[in-house]
């Protein structure tokens, strides 16, 4: 499993077998087969690490007293840039994952999908 968190792989039980280092991890029960290769890693690791920092921002706010409307002001800020970390990754599954279960008919995969989107949606 480490030498997956370098590589970041995605992987769902498919019958190809593609691999490339710009690849995201998905969590899944199933056996690891593969890898899609991804095309926004770098875009998503780079705003996850904006959003870490603004969080650590936001705590030294919160430390320091300052007012509620300016932390909830911010804590809004990193909601939205979570939004859109969730949008990129959901895109990117849909565009590769989604598109080759549906070609190999691996319905795990697309229940798998449906799962997440419930969970993003509450």
């Amino acid at each position: 499993m480490e030498n997956m968190k370098e590589k970041n792989l995605h992987a769902h039980p498919h019958a190809h077998d593609r691999t490339s280092t710009n690849d995201h991890l998905c969590a899944n029960d199933q056996q690891l087969t593969h890898a899609h290769p991804h095309t926004h890693t770098k875009t998503v690791l780079n705003r996850l690490s904006r959003m870490i920092g603004h969080m650590g921002a936001v705590r030294n706010m919160v430390e320091q007293g300052r007012d509620c409307s300016e932390v909830l002001i911010q804590l809004a800020a990193i909601r939205a840039a979570t939004n859109k970390v969730c949008e990129i990754i959901l895109k990117d599954h849909l565009e590769h994952c989604i598109v080759e279960a549906v070609n190999t008919g691996d319905q795990n995969a697309l229940d798998e999908m449906n799962r997440a989107v419930e969970l993003l949606m509450k």
